[in-house]
């Protein structure tokens, strides 16, 4: 799984003067989903992962579900391999500790959980204009007959290996529906949520490995 997450250049004075006007709008736009995002406890998503390289040749499709409670960094994605529904790989976090599970090798790496700004949160995919980045409204795209609204995020961080992140947000749900990230190296990975579910009832032993779950798991401690 790749680590999240943007850009654009303004010339004249005429188009700067129509940017700043779409930035304010993108700022509306963003800061009202924010605001409904934090009223939950916890959410739960299905999304589907599609990871796009034209240059090389690559079109790889993959499903999973991520459950988090974001407020305090807690998270667990799964993946599951591309066209089946077993699982290839967890992160799980319970704020403290980070768990990636490799199935291929029957292996799961701890580590301390990077809680900073830079840290990897999945969770933050919700939250994730509000430090680091510049963002501008690009207009209205129709999709199956909904109307969503998009917004392109830059990060003011130019040795990120990203350029963009194309968020699109559903103008009437006032939900995230996809958010596209532009690599530096033509790749293009692209999580579109298939479901929300807002203020999913979850217990704390979901954000925490069970060790008895994994038979014959090999626990490797990179702390």
């Amino acid at each position: 799984m790749k680590k999240l997450f943007i850009y654009i250049v303004l010339s004249t004075l005429t188009v700067a003067s129509a940017f700043a006007q779409k930035d304010n709008d993108a700022k509306l736009i963003l800061n009202r989903l924010s605001k409904q995002y934090r009223t939950y406890d916890a959410v739960k998503t299905d999304f589907t992962l599609t990871i796009d390289n034209e240059q090389a040749n690559v079109k790889q499709t993959q499903t999973g579900t991520l459950v988090s409670r974001s407020k305090v960094n807690k998270y667990k994605v799964t993946v599951y391999a591309p066209g089946k529904k077993t699982v290839a790989q967890e992160i799980i976090s319970d704020g403290k500790n980070q768990w990636t599970f490799l199935k291929d090798a029957n292996e799961v790496q701890l580590n301390v959980a990077d809680n900073s700004d830079e840290g990897f949160n999945p969770a933050k995919i919700f939250t994730i204009y509000e430090k680091g980045y510049k963002y501008i409204y690009t207009g209205q795209q129709k999709i199956a007959g909904r109307i969503y609204q998009v917004v392109d995020l830059t990060p003011e961080d130019g040795q990120k290996n990203y350029f963009k992140v194309r968020l699109l947000i559903d103008k009437v749900k006032n939900q995230l529906y996809s958010a596209q990230i532009f690599d530096k190296n033509g790749s293009k990975y692209t999580y579109t949520l298939r479901t929300f579910t807002p203020n999913y009832k979850v217990t704390d032993a979901t954000f925490a490995f069970n060790k008895k779950a994994y038979p014959g798991v090999e626990v490797v401690d990179l702390r």
